[in-house]
């Protein structure tokens, strides 16, 4: 066989199973992520059992520990609707009333119960207006 057509051959093969690849590499991507859903739309459509990633900030007055759990409230970013957290697992130090979080959760019954160590807080951004007292 022509030693030229060996390597159009092989670059031929090496491209079309690169290409397959980054396609898996995509679809796997995209379908593990699973979006965050704010208190007002997992009040209207959360099914008990099933998992979600909430956002929201963490209303002010709202953080109780009861033992080794902690119960608090989180309320949409720009809105009213609010749903109980019971969480258990580490805190963040920046974890506060008024942070924005993003824990993992379940429905049970009325509450929500994250998943142990998925606490995670968003850092505010230095680029927002500071609030004037």
């Amino acid at each position: 066989m022509d030693p030229s057509r060996k390597r159009r051959i092989r670059l031929i093969v090496a491209l079309t199973a690169a290409i397959c690849l980054a396609g898996a590499l995509m679809v796997t991507t995209f379908s593990a992520a699973s979006p965050e859903r704010i208190p007002s739309q997992l009040v209207a459509s959360a099914e008990p059992g099933k998992t979600y990633k909430l956002g929201g900030k963490v209303v002010d007055g709202s953080i109780k520990r009861e033992g080794d759990t902690m119960v608090f409230r989180v309320r949409d970013p720009k809105g009213r609707a609010t749903v109980p957290v019971s969480y258990t697992g580490a805190v963040p130090d920046p974890f506060r009333e008024g942070r924005e979080v993003i824990v993992t959760v379940k429905k049970h019954g009325n509450t929500f119960v994250g998943e142990r160590d998925s606490l995670v807080t968003k850092c505010p951004s230095k680029f927002q207006n500071e609030q004037k007292s």
